[in-house]
C-alpha cells in the first residue's frame, strides 16, 4: 500500500480540471448588457421580460406536456401518447429559441427550475394523476395564458422595431401554440366513436 510520501511521487497531468471552483455573479437577472445590435436599451430590456415570462410559462408547459405524455390511460392512450410527446418535444425546441433570443438582446434568460416556479403564471397541477379531459383542459388554459403574454410581446416589440424578436414570437412561438390547441381542443370535442 503507498504511503503519502510515495503519492507525492505520482505525475499530476497539467490539464487536470481546476474543480469546486467559487465566484460572484458577473451578471444580475432582470439586466441586460449593452450588444452592437442598432437596438434601444429600453427596447431590448421591455422584450427581455416578456420573452422570459413566456419561457418560464413554455418550461413548465413542456414539464406538463411530458408528464401528461407519461399519464395518459384508456382508449386513447396510444395517439393522445404520441401526440402530447411531439407537442413537448415542439415546446423544447421553442424553449431553445426564447433562450437563446434573450441573451442575444444581452439579458439573462431565466432557467433555473426554481425560479422559473417564482416566476410562471400557469397553474401548479395536483402531484397526481387526473382524467384525461382534466389534463386536457390544463393543457389548453397553460397555453392561453401564454398566448396572452405572446400577443402582448407581439405589439410591444412591434412599436420598439424590435423585429427579431417579433418574428421569432409570430413566426415560431404563436404558431406553434395556436396549431397545438387546435390538436388538443379537438381531443375535447364529445362526438360518439360510431352512429347508429
Amino acid at each position: 500500500m503507498p504511503t503519502n510520501s510515495s503519492l507525492s511521487n505520482i505525475p499530476i497531468d497539467c490539464s487536470q480540471p481546476v474543480l469546486h471552483q467559487h465566484g460572484q455573479e458577473i451578471q444580475s437577472f432582470g439586466t441586460i448588457r449593452n450588444l452592437p445590435i442598432a437596438l434601444a436599451s429600453t427596447a431590448r430590456f421591455e422584450s427581455c421580460r416578456h420573452l422570459n415570462q413566456v419561457l418560464a410559462d413554455s418550461i413548465i408547459l413542456y414539464s406538463l406536456y411530458k408528464k401528461h405524455h407519461w399519464l395518459m390511460r384508456g382508449n386513447t392512450f396510444y395517439q393522445l401518447h404520441l401526440l402530447l410527446d411531439k407537442h413537448a418535444n415542439e415546446q423544447l425546441k421553442l424553449i431553445d429559441m426564447l433562450g437563446e433570443r434573450v441573451q442575444t438582446l444581452g439579458g439573462v434568460a431565466i432557467a433555473d427550475p426554481r425560479h422559473v416556479a417564482e416566476l410562471t403564471r400557469i397553474e401548479r397541477p395536483p402531484n397526481g394523476v387526473e382524467e384525461i379531459p382534466v389534463m386536457l383542459s390544463r393543457l389548453l388554459e397553460a397555453h392561453e395564458s401564454i398566448l396572452r403574454e405572446v400577443r402582448e410581446g407581439i405589439a410591444q416589440t412591434m412599436a420598439n422595431r424590435d423585429d427579431g424578436t417579433n418574428d421569432l414570437l409570430v413566426s415560431d412561438v404563436l404558431r406553434t401554440h395556436e396549431i397545438q390547441v387546435w390538436f388538443i381542443a379537438e381531443h375535447l370535442v364529445d362526438t360518439p366513436l360510431v352512429r347508429s
